[in-house]
């Protein structure tokens, strides 16, 4: 693989990495708020107002900024039927069109996204609830993490079209490393 593509394929894959790793701690504080929200509600009649709004606001960033780390260890959901039936060969095929589609999507939906996120700022937007927390830095994360998918995506399609079947040394790895 040529040093510039290596070098390229190496950036992304190490900041969706780092960026995964970061918003993984976000779950040491969902479970909390989750778990106090239904004892708070269940146990002491005492339902809070910002428990399960909290945590519906920092699992968004928790799902759409792990995303693109998780098409690198190849965590998302897949036809393994399909893929084990078929040779390394069609596999290869299939993962060399998969991921242009894959940053087709983001690219799509990303030009729906940004405007969303600007509008929600420009209006300091707010989630219109009794707690009511502004919003619009969670809107942002949406574009975010689209960018970061697309650069995943390519990253892993030219990794792919350069013939290198596994991550180079201190990468990780298809299975979850």
């Amino acid at each position: 693989m040529p040093s510039i593509v290596d070098g390229f394929v190496r950036f992304v894959t190490a900041i969706n990495r780092w960026l995964f790793t970061a918003v993984s701690l976000l779950l040491l504080l969902i479970v909390p708020v989750m778990l106090y929200a239904v004892v708070a509600r269940y146990g002491f009649n005492a339902p809070s107002d910002w428990g399960l709004e909290l945590a519906t606001l920092l699992f968004g960033p928790y799902f759409l900024l792990g995303g693109p780390y998780l098409l690198h260890t190849g965590g998302h959901v897949n036809l393994d039927l399909l893929r084990q039936a078929a040779s390394p060969r069609v596999n290869r095929v299939f993962d060399l069109l998969n991921y242009p589609v894959i940053a087709a999507f983001a690219i799509i939906l990303l030009y729906y996204a940004w405007p969303f996120a600007v509008q929600s700022y420009g209006l300091g937007e707010t989630s219109y609830t009794s707690w009511n927390p502004v919003i619009w830095p969670i809107k942002f994360v949406i574009p975010i993490a689209l960018v970061l998918l697309f650069l995943q995506a390519a990253a892993e399609w030219l990794r792919l079209f350069f013939h290198e079947v596994t991550p180079p040394a201190g990468e990780g790895t298809k299975d979850g490393l």
